[in-house]
């Protein structure tokens, strides 16, 4: 039996937490079968020690279920997620994530449900309040939705290109800024009429660069917008950036509460805890003053309840948070009395408490 021909059996074996298997992950560096001992290099980042426990007993499973194998040998090399040291940064200093305090993932698991709208909300919300306190520029926003990037239309920056700094080697993109925020989005990188069709690696690659080859600066804070499901974005984010949680996204409705709380059970499998769940177009208002749930009742409480994390907050659905991300003003910013921006500015404030909470020590930056 050929190397190749074992990598399509070892193609049964799902990463914990993902639909994608360890081959199209890339984390089997070779494989080979001789005398009937069957023997795998397996290459893992993680910081959670059950993962390559269990990647090791389903690998040995999925061998000795090939006929002519009756023994195994499975060497693991695993290595915990770090922010890049200065040797990796290609500024050759400790400028990147060094210098982020916080680093946020939002996340939905599935589309529709209006995360990119909430990211941007949020992080201008963040950003407004950090201001106040005498921070300003120090909350980051980086689009890593490769296929879809919606970020700069909804910030105001569609069209935009980032600069560069240093020259050579030492070269890092430079984030742009709208409303207090930085951003880096693949958005930036390719026009409207250039789709992206890439694979797997690519987009771990893309991931990585945005992380370790973006001049973030100091930040407080820098939320990912990550796009819907459990794949290579959200695996090379967490092999890439050591996140400090996750905020899920979702509306009342089963259909999305239930693919949410994948999402959560993905984070919770890569060691990544859940700071909260967010319902949005929790309900809506008739000019009349009635109240209609359209998506239904309850069904962010009932994610976070069963994922053991809680409710960070609720958004109403208005027209105009739509609106003004389509005409790229975020409500937040250019309607800060409307009704649903007290909504974001409260759970960016409780975001960032329980930020505060979550790592004893730090100066506090929730105010």
């Amino acid at each position: 039996m050929t190397p190749d021909e074992l990598k399509e059996h070892l193609k049964q074996v799902k990463y914990p937490g993902f639909s994608r298997d360890i081959v199209s992950f890339g984390l089997v560096k070779s494989a080979a079968l001789l005398d009937g001992t069957a023997r795998v290099a397996l290459a893992i980042t993680s910081s959670d020690p059950k993962v390559p426990l269990h990647l090791k007993r389903e690998v040995d499973a999925c061998l000795r279920a090939i006929p002519g194998v009756t023994d195994t040998v499975i060497d693991l090399a695993v290595t915990a997620p770090k922010a890049p040291s200065g040797a990796s940064n290609l500024s050759g200093n400790s400028n990147s994530p060094k210098t982020i305090r916080y680093a946020v993932a939002i996340a939905s698991g599935k589309g529709g449900v209006g995360k990119s709208t909430f990211a941007v909300n949020l992080a201008v919300a963040a950003a407004s309040h950090l201001a106040a306190l005498g921070r300003p520029g120090r909350v980051g926003l980086m689009d890593c939705d490769i296929y879809g990037p919606s970020v700069p239309l909804m910030i105001g920056l569609h069209g935009e290109r980032p600069g560069v700094r240093g020259e050579g080697q030492d070269s890092r993109l430079v984030p742009l800024e709208a409303h207090g925020v930085k951003v880096m989005s693949m958005g930036f990188l390719v026009d409207d009429n250039t789709p992206v069709v890439w694979r797997g690696p690519m987009i771990m690659k893309t991931i990585q660069q945005f992380v370790q080859n973006v001049d973030w600066g100091p930040l407080d804070l820098l939320l990912v917008d990550l796009p819907p499901g459990t794949g290579d974005a959200q695996l090379s984010l967490v092999q890439t950036l050591p996140l400090d949680g996750a905020v899920l996204v979702t509306t009342p409705q089963p259909a999305a509460t239930q693919v949410a709380r994948k999402g959560g059970l993905m984070f919770q499998k890569v060691n990544v805890p859940l700071l909260g769940v967010v319902e949005n177009m929790a309900w809506f208002t008739d000019p009349a003053g009635q109240r209609h749930e359209l998506f239904g009742v309850g069904g962010g409480e009932k994610v976070a309840e069963s994922l053991g994390t809680t409710l960070l907050g609720q958004v109403p659905l208005f027209a105009e948070i739509r609106s003004a991300g389509d005409a790229g003003a975020p409500l937040v910013a250019t309607q800060p009395e409307h009704p649903a921006a007290a909504h974001f500015n409260a759970i960016a404030q409780e975001l960032l408490a329980r930020l505060d909470k979550k790592i004893p020590g730090s100066p506090s930056i929730g105010g």
